[in-house]
């Protein structure tokens, strides 16, 4: 049993026990002891004085005395007004590092056949355009919140729904036609998101000129942007995809490919993935079937012009638009059809959407429209709404010179974290394989960790030098961390052995346990907030506190041969819970740096 809850449990019985009466467990409150008061867990009387009818140091005093004379866990109180400061015994705590050291994934819960399920949604890509900053922040939120859900005992399924469709995917083809002389990723060496997202700035340039020429000869700008000949042709061929003209979907097929491929190594370089992937080209008409259906059952109304539009009056809002006058879908509508298709697939407990804060509105209205057609998670699905993320300066920005290109990102960052780690004189005894590989490790450490470290709901800056440091709240100075204790552990030759109940703890040492303790209510918490920067914050945090211990004590120099022992095996569980910590937040860790 864990210490909180062997001394909830002593604390219920001594209610019980002097004053007759079973307390409820909201009534009983433990904190961590106030620094400057003796103590390491501290029981807050106050919601307990209706029972007792006694004054507070009174209460404290009489269940502090019982506590101490019937729980094994507590040492000695002490009573400082209304608050029972509890010092908790050495057999205690070493039986608390013990139980973390026997469990390779202390904290997490693990997932079995019937845990529930959860769904998270991320990325969403256009196949029009590589994927660029926005993106990058996307799919490292929604990856490691996919792993804070299944630290927490649930099943996961991690999706991604892809716009591969829609007048701004014709944009790229059409411009593929006129000018690109069948090229292809192969004859150009680019990656084929890159390539296509070349023929959309190429559509927008010759528009733009176009719609110039138009206002020129007297055209008004708003008519000159819809009568230009380039956007008719566009939408032209959109109207040839809609009909599954078989030349129009060859060329869609054959370029959205190319984009795959290319969406693919982005992917695999993040370390992200997905066990399912939709596309909107299959869930856009399932959505105006559901929208069509809806309708029948009177959920819905249809307008004078043949539109169809949701009444959301009732809940505070206005109407909403579902399917235009000519019966085709808005992003509400392929939102629904998703949803049917990915309910049909997965019997879905959960649902998380994580999606851009812009798009807040769209999400309430879809909560209520999934629970109106009978989704029994749409009236609590989750969106998991972030603000945008900018650079400090127009470094690494992409061909375009409008977004900052992820591609070029990682690149850059991998190639800052070798540039740094030479200068540093870090890989000095190091093959240049291994080299690489470690650059790679800490590059990517570096960009993930400054984007997760930050509360998601914010709007952040990213600074990549201030990321690459290997000193203060950085990737780098957590993993660096790792591989000085697991440096330490080859150093030693052998794995310790349990500490045994003859060893003794410091205070420092017994903070640190209480550090490493906190990771499960960590992962808890991150879970019921749906916010990875606390496992960041938190691996800052024991990170910080080992480095602390290690500056005042030798682990390898210590001296006698059970202090050694008992402090390599808090070293080599404060390694193991950083590892895992930052897994969640889809980092690796080095073994050495």
């Amino acid at each position: 049993m864990k210490i909180e809850e062997q001394l909830l449990q002593s604390a219920k019985e001594a209610i019980k026990a002097l004053y007759g009466a079973d307390v409820e467990d909201n009534l009983l409150q433990l904190q961590k002891t106030k620094k400057e008061f003796e103590g390491n867990l501290t029981l807050v009387v106050f919601p307990l004085l209706r029972t007792s009818k006694k004054k507070p140091e009174e209460t404290a005093e009489e269940i502090g005395a019982w506590m101490a004379e019937h729980c094994d866990a507590i040492a000695s109180y002490n009573v400082v007004k209304g608050f029972l400061n509890l010092v908790i015994s050495q057999k205690a705590w070493l039986g608390l590092l013990n139980d973390i050291d026997s469990d390779d994934h202390f904290g997490e819960k693990t997932v079995n056949e019937s845990s529930p399920l959860v769904m998270v949604e991320y990325s969403s890509p256009n196949t029009n355009k590589p994927l660029h900053l926005g993106h990058v922040r996307n799919n490292l939120l929604g990856w490691s919140l996919a792993q804070i859900m299944e630290a927490n005992g649930n099943r996961v399924v991690k999706t991604n729904i892809v716009n591969d469709r829609g007048i701004h995917i014709c944009k790229s083809m059409l411009a593929w036609q006129k000018w690109g002389n069948g090229e292809t990723p192969e004859s150009s060496g680019k990656k084929g998101d890159h390539l296509i997202g070349d023929y959309y700035v190429a559509f927008d340039k010759h528009y733009r000129e176009e719609v110039k020429e138009l206002v020129g000869k007297g055209m008004d700008e708003e008519q000159a942007k819809q009568e230009a000949p380039l956007i008719k042709e566009a939408h032209d061929m959109l109207v040839k995809w809609e009909q599954n003209d078989p030349e129009v979907r060859a060329l869609w097929k054959k370029m959205n490919d190319w984009v795959y491929a290319g969406f693919d190594e982005t992917y695999k370089a993040l370390g992200v993935g997905f066990d399912k992937i939709y596309y909107e080209s299959q869930t856009y008409l399932k959505g105006k079937a559901k929208v069509e259906e809806g309708l029948k059952k009177g959920l819905f109304e249809r307008h004078e012009d043949n539109s169809v539009w949701a009444d959301l009056t009732n809940e505070g809002l206005d109407q909403k638009l579902l399917l235009r006058s000519d019966g085709t879908s808005v992003y509400m509508t392929q939102d629904i059809g998703t949803a049917e298709m990915r309910y049909e697939d997965y019997p879905i407990d959960k649902m998380i959407y994580v999606v851009g804060n812009e798009q807040n509105y769209h999400f309430q209205v879809l909560s209520i429209l999934l629970d109106r057609l009978g989704f029994k998670w749409g009236k609590e699905l989750v969106h998991f709404s972030y603000g945008m993320v900018e650079l400090p300066n127009g470094k690494m920005k992409s061909r375009e010179g409008t977004v900052v290109d992820a591609d070029d990102l990682i690149a850059a960052m991998i190639e800052d974290a070798r540039r740094t780690s030479d200068e540093l004189g870090k890989f000095d005894d190091m093959s240049e394989e291994e080299r690489q590989e470690i650059a790679r490790i800490v590059g990517l450490g570096a960009l993930k960790y400054f984007i997760l470290k930050v509360d998601a709901r914010k709007n952040m800056l990213f600074n990549p030098e201030e990321s690459i440091d290997f000193n203060g709240n950085t990737g780098p100075f957590i993993q660096y961390t790792h591989a000085r204790i697991r440096s330490i552990l080859r150093k030693a030759a052998a794995n310790s052995s349990l500490c045994t109940l003859h060893s003794s703890l410091n205070m420092k040492e017994i903070e640190l346990v209480q550090k490493m303790n906190d990771y499960a209510a960590a992962v808890e918490q991150a879970g019921k907030d749906y916010s990875p920067s606390g496992i960041a914050n938190y691996c800052y945090e024991l990170t910080k506190e080992f480095n602390q211990w290690y500056h005042d004590y030798s682990i390898l120099g210590a001296e006698d041969e059970a202090t050694r022992d008992l402090r390599l095996v808090i070293a080599r569980n404060v390694a193991k819970i950083i590892k895992n910590g930052m897994a969640l937040l889809g980092i690796e860790v080095p073994e050495r740096m």
